[in-house]
């Protein structure tokens, strides 16, 4: 039965629409949903709405709960709309009038915003560590082949002395740096909704920093309505974030797809990385790699897409923001996966040291020409002009 459930039937093309996804999306969320309730359950007992007995016959359901959606047991339906509807439906059926008291002084829309703040928490962590094995990756890269030097480019020709070691670094330290806009954002979100109902308060008084402290949230978010507001935004943060370390991802797919080509030679990749062609017998495609550099243009589309629907919302909830919540879910598993793929094709490609060190031409070292007349005393600009003139013979 539905939360909001009144005296009439609901169009039947209409209850399609609204729900969209939500019911098969909000599987994600069940943990998240039952962890929230029993904290607020413990909220109502602290206020004598549950007797210690309702208490704890709700939390012993709602870890049932737990442990079916781990085996993917738990069953969310059309009808239910979302995990919290089902949660508590579950709820009533087992445990009767403790379960119908579980929505005291709670909204709706609190569930959804603390059980998308929790995943979201979990989420980041998930791709900082996921982070930490593409760096372990990258050193391992760089201890095999690091001291190899190959030419740096400039607008895509030959431009000064690079290695191995350069390039492998760059995204290290990038990486870094990424992982500093990922911990910012996890510190924006960590807030605790819980409490705030629809976006006005729940009608009376009630402890949200012991909620707050039950989640592990660092603070309590406290006006109501930019509680509402901060939906789109907090998200729009977190899609921001991945879109930095996917910009990462899809240039050094870029640069491993470059440096592998006959072309340039410089990269080997192990077949077993590579696809065939259906045409051409002689074909090992790089689509792995492919696939990782535009899978950046995913996020980056999902990032755009939640912007345009957080904008012109009047303050308080809106239901538009409900689209928000599937490309966020999304862009959480498109970004783990290309980190997981990332670091191992970085242990499936090789250093051709010849044909780095072939590569290496004259050219690529006429600013370091140029810097020894200048340790001689001639005038840097001068030293130009004479250098370049051996080049232009």
């Amino acid at each position: 039965m539905k939360l909001w459930k009144k005296d009439y039937t609901l169009d039947k093309q209409v209850e399609e629409f609204t729900v969209d996804r939500d019911f098969v999306t909000d599987y994600e969320l069940v943990p998240y949903d039952c962890i929230a309730s029993i904290a607020h359950a413990k909220l109502l007992h602290a206020m004598n709405i549950l007797t210690k007995e309702e208490l704890a016959s709700l939390i012993t359901c709602l870890e049932e709960i737990l442990a079916r959606s781990k085996h993917g047991t738990f069953v969310i339906t059309q009808d239910d709309e979302d995990c919290h509807t089902a949660i508590e439906t579950y709820l009533v059926k087992k445990v009767k009038n403790a379960g119908k008291k579980i929505h005291c002084y709670r909204s709706r829309n609190d569930q959804v915003l603390t059980a998308l703040r929790l995943y979201y928490k979990d989420k980041i962590t998930s791709v900082l560590q996921k982070i930490d094995e593409l760096e372990e990756a990258l050193k391992s890269f760089e201890k095999e082949y690091g001291h190899i030097a190959l030419p740096g480019y400039t607008h895509m020709r030959k431009a000064m002395p690079s290695s191995v070691g350069m390039w492998s670094e760059s995204f290290i330290e990038s990486m870094d740096d990424n992982k500093m806009v990922l911990e910012w954002t996890r510190v924006l979100i960590d807030q605790s909704p819980l409490g705030t109902g629809a976006g006005y308060g729940v009608g009376t008084e009630i402890d949200r920093n012991l909620t707050a402290k039950l989640l592990g949230f660092a603070r309590v978010q406290e006006n109501p309505i930019y509680v509402q507001n901060s939906r789109g935004k907090f998200e729009s943060s977190i899609l921001h974030a991945l879109t930095q370390v996917m910009a990462d991802v899809n240039k050094a797919a870029s640069d491993i797809i470059l440096f592998s080509m006959q072309e340039f030679g410089f990269f080997e990749l192990n077949p077993e990385i590579c696809t065939g062609s259906s045409i051409m017998p002689h074909k090992k495609n790089p689509d792995v790699l492919e696939i990782l550099r535009g899978k950046y243009h995913e996020i980056v589309s999902y990032e755009v897409r939640l912007k345009g629907l957080a904008g012109n919302l009047p303050s308080g909830y809106n239901r538009d923001i409900q689209l928000t919540k599937e490309p966020v879910m999304k862009s959480f598993i498109i970004t783990e996966s290309c980190l997981d793929i990332l670091s191992m094709v970085l242990k499936n490609v090789k250093v051709n040291e010849e044909n780095c060190r072939s590569a290496l031409v004259p050219e690529v070292y006429a600013t370091e020409k140029v810097y020894d007349l200048v340790r001689e005393g001639i005038p840097f600009r001068d030293a130009y002009r004479i250098i370049s003139k051996e080049f232009q013979e």
